[in-house]
């Protein structure tokens, strides 16, 4: 199976995370209220390059996607570990800043 593309705009961190929040849940079909979702910072060289958001529903299910802000592209991962989307960044925010 071919990942998805999708090309999207994401102004402020936020509006990343909330893109991000809806692809993984949509996915694995969760409810974005009941599947929190967290961010976890990927340094390189010590500077902040990117993040990992994972989001975590009912039993132990848990999906993810790699931010690559160099690249300007997300990764998602469903819960079994398979690339279902890439999402390319036209517009994204400096990770460090959120700008």
């Amino acid at each position: 199976m071919t990942p998805r593309r999708t090309v999207v705009a994401a102004r402020s961190l936020d509006d990343l995370m909330g893109t991000i929040h809806r692809t993984l849940c949509e996915q694995d079909r969760l409810d974005p209220d009941q599947a929190p979702i967290r961010h976890i910072p990927i340094r390189k060289a010590g500077r902040v390059c990117g993040f990992l958001y994972v989001v975590q529903g009912p039993r132990r299910l848990r999906c993810q996607a790699i931010w690559a802000s160099e690249e300007n592209r997300v990764i998602c991962y469903d819960s079994a570990g398979v690339r279902f989307a890439e999402l390319e960044l036209c517009e994204s925010p400096e990770p460090l800043t959120g700008r």
